[in-house]
């Protein structure tokens, strides 16, 4: 079976990736293409071209931004047999924080025609199934939540080192969007603790400009280092704002977020929902993060057992069961 994968940037999307190595290890045929632009009417017509070009059973596609491929439907019985789409983000909404209500109407036109032209749905969390959902008539496409939890390696690999406490730890994109200006209020709030600020951002040098003692800017790093760095953590930040997109931001969907918690850390998160209780894991209000921080920094965070794990092989027997019950 012949299986092709697209996103804005395939080959850098890392849900993609851990899609394509799992598929691969069910023995499928996969294609990640790498597109050398960013133009997303460039990126349409070359994917275009390229399914026209290959006999293909499935075409996946992970949305955002979903105007890109939203003609791929009139390709499909014809190019390629199935679609699914994977709504991994609420494109309409990210089109709304930026432009208003306008900008709502026409990102979700794209995110209906999509999801109502699909053969299956994968999501990342429930607030985005039920969100999809409502795009299908009468629940006629089946659906699929498959979380965004890391991979088995990314635990192994930061136990290169000993377990230590060195700092607190943040690690993302240097941006408003993060709330790196709650990260810099948590700065201010305690002088005495190292605080290391893991990612980067293009006004990272703007945001970061007025020296600090006990900040340590380590910008971008690999994931190994990423795995090394957070083991040594005392305890690990989020920093987001409560936004429109906060709803469908949850544990089951943030990244940085489970990396922490496998690694057996504390974590402190704002602007996210809480969808499941998650040992050593403290959701709060952004207003709420430097008291919260204050109460937490010297507690320990508790033993996972191996069932508290949340690991992107658990995903296997449901993504075997995606494309079986679709092919």
């Amino acid at each position: 079976m012949r299986v092709l994968l697209l996103a804005n940037q395939p080959e850098r999307t890392t849900r993609l990736k851990l899609f394509q190595g799992t598929l691969e290890e069910l023995g499928y045929e996969v294609i990640v293409p790498k597109f050398a632009t960013r133009n997303w009417i460039s990126i349409s017509e070359l994917a275009k071209k390229l399914i026209k070009r290959e006999k293909l059973d499935v075409v996946h596609v992970f949305n955002v931004p979903d105007v890109i491929y939203h003609d791929l439907p009139k390709l499909k019985g014809f190019y390629f047999k199935k679609l699914i789409y994977d709504y991994r983000s609420p494109w309409g909404v990210e089109m709304q924080m930026s432009i208003g209500p306008l900008g709502k109407l026409v990102g979700e036109r794209f995110e209906k025609h999509l999801a109502s032209s699909s053969d299956a749905i994968t999501t990342v969390n429930s607030p985005l199934g039920n969100k999809v959902r409502s795009y299908v008539k009468n629940n006629e496409i089946d659906l699929y939540v498959v979380p965004n939890y890391p991979s088995r390696r990314f635990v192994e690999m930061s136990r290169v080192h000993p377990p230590r406490k060195d700092a607190i730890v943040f690690v993302g994109r240097i941006s408003k969007q993060e709330g790196i200006r709650n990260l810099l209020n948590v700065v201010e709030a305690f002088p005495g603790e190292d605080i290391w600020v893991v990612g980067d951002g293009p006004f990272s040098w703007w945001y970061l400009r007025k020296k600090r003692e006990n900040i340590k800017f380590l910008g971008w790093q690999s994931h190994e280092n990423v795995a090394n760095l957070v083991r040594r953590a005392k305890l690990c930040l989020i920093t987001m704002n409560e936004t429109l997109l906060t709803p469908y931001a949850t544990d089951k969907s943030v990244w940085k977020l489970n990396e922490y918690l496998n690694l057996e850390k504390m974590v402190i998160a704002s602007g996210i929902t809480k969808e499941e209780d998650r040992k050593n894991l403290v959701v709060v209000k952004s207003h709420e993060l430097i008291d919260t921080l204050g109460e937490y920094l010297h507690e320990n965070a508790k033993q996972l057992n191996e069932d508290d794990y949340r690991l992107w092989d658990g995903n296997k027997d449901k993504i075997r069961e995606i494309y079986e019950t679709v092919l």
